[in-house]
């Protein structure tokens, strides 16, 4: 057990930070899904916007690896221009 004060809070927050961190990459796995299930390439591309700064977003924090943003960003607008 920790037998600092600030070590018990960073025990705290990082839970919490943890928490967060999964509750925004599960979102933007579902918006993904959603979005690779679109038949309609107009709605597809309404969708698109959200969905690359989802990415973009969880990779400025460091929650999912730049790469990995990269190479999703690219299969879906692939995905997009073969609808």
């Amino acid at each position: 057990m920790a037998n600092h004060k600030s070590a018990l809070k960073r025990i705290r927050r990082n839970e919490a930070v943890r928490l967060r961190n999964k509750y925004q990459h599960k979102t933007m796995r579902n918006a993904l899904r959603k979005l690779r299930a679109e038949e309609d390439k107009k709605a597809a591309e309404t969708l698109h916007p959200t969905v690359v700064s989802m990415i973009d977003r969880l990779a400025k924090r460091n929650i999912i690896h730049a790469n990995k943003a990269a190479n999703l960003k690219s299969k879906l607008s692939k995905q997009i221009a073969a609808l």
